[in-house]
């Protein structure tokens, strides 16, 4: 037998060698084991006493505890029997769960500490059969003598991986424990057997849409196997082994930004993109769906070359000038231009650079052109800048569009046209919100502006959202010869440090304000619904609180502190402040806010999870 007592004698003899001469001296036993004595031994573990680790802070509601529930209790049942117990453990080798089928083996193991919290990584617990497991990356038997510490001699255990199938990344390992004179290589075939049970389990939890996306992925994988190839959802991030050793993190984190923003309307897309490194790389996608949802998309990319120098300008450094304003009869519908503030134009992403260079070719060339976003991604702003920029010396005006009707004041063209020598640019702001009336007033405006001699044109800007075939503005679009889309700030992660930078030199001039990295992290997590309208409140909220100095995570909104993917009601949106308020308060201590709430431990990680509360 694989456990009998002469070839535990033997390990036993190997590792007394192993202790005193090295690693010459595990002669005799397979190198896996051989390895994991001489990381048990760098890491300076204690052969007799090893350092045990435990925290409270485990997740007992995660999706890996909830797919490996049925496979545990169906586990639980076939072994009634058998003298061993049952243990899980989270991607960290923390045991989360343990089963007892030999209430005798169990106190054994209550005192070696293999109860749910403790921590059996191979660096402070020796060579185990969940810590090794971790290291190994495969399936590993642990018996008697094999392990490192001397007080696990006793047990044998078997701990096999369960591998996420969408990721491929560890989630976690699930062990069998028993004596190790009762140990059978049975339980090596059931471990593994009940692991990729738990890992069938892991990809259909979570539903439709992420099956998807993943059977797409498989299938593109399988036809393009050496091209770079990626899956992005709700809450999927797959890339293939060409992927990764072609991208860097951040670039993954482009590429995915850029193709959600380009996939927000179309269901298969090709373009070219600038990486930060200046590789220009060719990207096609398209969107996955789940009945009439969609759930995704899969997306090829292929490097093309290095970017030559001579990419489109840095607007980082322009100021927008003083412009005319309107007249008092027009004062109501004219606004906005006739300050100086810190430049928003300024990017890297390569959605916000396209939108920037198209815009840039468009004033040159004096085209009237329709620009799109999300409400508050700064289409408003970004046209004015560029606008100064390409003309210094030009004038801007803006027009509400929402405020243009039959009742409102009279459009004295004259005066805001002023000397037609000068390029003058008409920025019609929220256009797909004018009314029938506004609209009607606009034509005649577009008409008398399109009259003039001197070089003025009409640049308009609207929400990407709204149906043109459905709002009177539609009767406007012959007067505009081309569109461009403005990404929202979540598809622009790369340039909001330089945002919240600029916005805080505004917000507060002249005084010593920053974030904390901690703070600036926080900001990169949040999604910002409503764009830089909505960061530029968060950072105005708080300066309040902390008018000089560095800003602090505690600093900011409540909501900034959740990564929430639906609308909170009323009711939602208190309990997760008052969460975020009880974490505060206790330090991050769960337990302590727990407490505090009057809710239990696993419900309130429940709902820190379910808010994607972060701190």
């Amino acid at each position: 037998m694989p456990n009998s007592d002469m070839r535990l004698l033997r390990v036993a003899a190997a590792r007394a060698d192993f202790l005193e001469y090295g690693g010459r001296g595990a002669a005799g036993v397979s190198d896996v084991l051989a390895a994991s004595w001489e990381r048990s031994q760098a890491a300076g573990v204690d052969v007799s006493h090893p350092d045990v680790q435990f925290t409270d802070e485990i997740d007992t509601a995660s999706l890996l505890v909830r797919c490996a529930r049925p496979v545990l209790q169906q586990l639980e049942i076939d072994t009634a029997d058998m003298p061993l117990v049952i243990a899980l453990t989270d991607k960290n080798a923390r045991v989360v769960e343990r089963i007892d089928s030999s209430n005798a083996v169990a106190r054994l193991l209550d005192r070696v500490h293999l109860a749910p919290g403790f921590s059996y990584a191979e660096s402070t617990m020796g060579t185990n059969g969940i810590g090794t497991v971790f290291e190994a990356g495969q399936p590993v038997s642990v018996v008697g003598p094999e392990h490192f510490s001397e007080n696990l001699h006793l047990f044998a255990c078997t701990g096999a991986p369960v591998i996420d199938p969408v990721t491929g990344r560890l989630e976690g390992v699930l062990d069998i424990s028993t004596l190790s004179s009762t140990w059978s290589p049975l339980m090596h075939t059931l471990v593994k057997s009940a692991a990729k049970d738990i890992a069938r389990n892991l990809l259909l939890d979570r539903g439709q849409a992420q099956r998807a996306i993943f059977d797409t992925y498989l299938k593109v994988t399988a036809r393009a196997a050496r091209q770079a190839v990626f899956a992005f959802g709700d809450s999927v991030f797959v890339a293939n082994s060409a992927a990764q050793q072609m991208f860097d993190a951040d670039e993954q984190r482009v590429v995915r930004e850029h193709a959600m923003f380009l996939m927000a309307g179309k269901d298969r897309v090709s373009d070219t993109i600038t990486l930060p490194g200046q590789r220009l790389v060719r990207i096609r996608g398209t969107r996955i769906l789940a009945g009439a949802e969609v759930a995704g998309m899969v997306v090829i990319a292929d490097v093309v070359t290095v970017r030559q120098p001579g990419s489109p300008g840095d607007f980082s450094e322009q100021k927008l000038p003083q412009v005319a304003v309107a007249t008092p009869q027009t004062s109501q519908i004219v606004s906005g231009l006739s300050r100086s503030r810190d430049s928003m134009a300024g990017g890297t992403s390569p959605a916000w650079v396209r939108a920037c260079t198209d815009l840039c070719q468009a004033l040159e060339q004096g085209l009237p052109a329709l620009v799109v976003g999300e409400p508050g991604s700064g289409k408003f702003t970004l046209v004015a800048e560029l606008f100064h920029a390409v003309y210094p010396g030009g004038r801007a005006i803006s027009v509400d569009a929402t405020q243009l009707g039959v009742e409102g004041p009279a459009t004295d063209l004259g005066s805001l046209l002023g000397d037609p020598a000068d390029p003058t640019l008409h920025i019609i702001r929220d256009i797909d919100q004018g009314s029938t009336d506004g609209v009607e007033r606009l034509e005649s405006y577009f008409s008398a502006v399109a009259a003039m001699e001197g070089p003025a044109w009409v640049v308009a800007t609207g929400s990407d959202s709204a149906s043109s075939a459905d709002l009177p503005f539609r009767q406007l679009l012959h007067h505009f010869e081309l569109s461009i889309a403005i990404p929202p700030l979540r598809c622009r992660t790369d340039d909001l440090t330089a945002l919240t930078a600029a916005l805080l030199r505004g917000i507060a001039p002249a005084r010593k304000v920053r974030l904390s990295p901690e703070a600036q992290r926080l900001i990169a997590r949040y999604s910002w619904p409503r764009n830089i309208t909505q960061l530029r409140e968060a950072l105005v909220h708080a300066v309040r609180r902390r008018p000089v100095g560095e800003i602090q995570e505690s600093d900011l909104p409540g909501y900034c502190q959740t990564a929430s993917r639906h609308a909170l009601t009323p009711l939602e949106s208190a309990e997760r402040d008052a969460i975020v308020t009880a974490l505060r308060d206790a330090g991050g201590n769960r337990v302590a806010a727990a407490a505090h709430l009057g809710m239990s431990r696993s419900s309130l990680y429940r709902k820190v999870k379910a808010y994607g509360i972060t701190a």
